[in-house]
């Protein structure tokens, strides 16, 4: 059964780190949707989030989710608004878990013959039983360098550096467990850093993107900072590996379980060899944001690309495309 779309709460905001992000995704949405004819209720989720959410039941047909990072992309939401019987875009409770997971995600697209980049995880029980010191020295021996540490659990690079030696590997550890408990460090890649965006129930694949930041690394500066990365779309890359890219994002997408909308990011070497690094399950929707760039290369207006979006708003779990006894009740 179609769900009947005319009140959408665009859910934005969120108590994790990329709130600020969060908040400008949300308010482009709502503009876009208002311009389309939608009755737009902007929800910024904050500490009274359950109160927030059940309140939405008898007051929208839909959420369109413009959060990212903890309690807002991992799933948290997702299950909530899936108790409370409100249809809601992306992912739902499991894929977002997964994809949030670096480790996790990782472990699965070595399991479906996605390749990804060698890695170690490394814990904070670990290091309070070894010292820092001796952790470094032996991912050094396991991996060597460069490497990049991540929080395994982080969006938005949050936490996410280069070490090219044993010293920066210590305080690159020391900055991501700052962020998570569970750290995830890979051998470092060289080459190029490229995008795939899904948009839709299939999922139709966007132009690939390549991501040349003015750091070398796109780290959280240079993802929100205008004039600090240039973004090339469709990637001047051979027909040939553009098709892989995409075979291997939709291969990722649905390995984790993704719909609606999801990114996949990548490094290709100078070999032309692809390494799958993870799958974004609420990209962003700023000025700056990958999707939104590639969509619009593929001749989908803004305005466009949201609506398709929301047309995918659903409930994940039981009563799937049932709107029932939940919004518009």
């Amino acid at each position: 059964m179609e769900i009947e779309l005319r009140r959408v709460a665009v859910i934005m905001g969120g108590v994790s780190a990329e709130r600020e992000v969060s908040l400008r995704s949300g308010a482009a949405v709502a503009a876009a949707l208002r311009e389309l004819g939608y009755r737009v209720l902007e929800v910024d989720l904050g500490p009274s989030a359950l109160e927030q959410l059940t309140a939405l039941r008898s007051e929208v047909d839909a959420a369109f989710l413009a959060l990212h990072g903890r309690l807002g992309e991992d799933g948290t939401v997702q299950g909530a608004l899936e108790l409370l019987g409100v249809p809601y875009t992306g992912s739902g409770v499991l894929a977002s878990a997964l994809a949030m997971d670096k480790r996790m995600s990782k472990r699965i697209f070595r399991s479906e013959g996605i390749p990804v980049a060698e890695d170690v995880t490394i814990t904070a029980a670990d290091v309070r039983g070894a010292g820092l010191m001796r952790v470094a020295e032996g991912i050094a021996l396991d991996l060597g360098f460069p490497c990049m540490v991540k929080p395994a659990g982080e969006g938005s690079t949050l936490g996410s550096s280069r070490a090219s030696n044993t010293e920066e590997l210590e305080e690159a550890l020391r900055e991501a467990l700052g962020y998570d408990e569970v750290v995830l460090v890979e051998r470092y890649i060289r080459g190029r850093e490229l995008t795939v965006g899904l948009l839709g129930e299939e999922p139709e694949t966007l132009p690939v993107l390549e991501i040349v930041a003015s750091k070398g690394v796109y780290d959280y500066e240079c993802k929100y900072t205008k004039g600090m990365t240039e973004y090339l779309v469709p990637a001047p890359i051979p027909d040939k590996l553009a098709a892989e890219l995409q075979r291997l994002a939709v291969k990722a997408h649905r390995a984790l379980g993704c719909e609606g909308v999801s990114r996949v990011d990548f490094m290709v070497d100078g070999e032309g060899r692809a390494y799958c690094l993870e799958v974004n399950t609420l990209p962003g929707m700023t000025e700056l944001s990958l999707v939104p760039k590639a969509a619009a290369a593929a001749g989908y207006s803004f305005k466009e690309m949201v609506e398709r979006i929301l047309r995918t708003a659903r409930l994940k779990v039981g009563r799937r495309g049932f709107a029932g006894d939940g919004a518009g009740s």
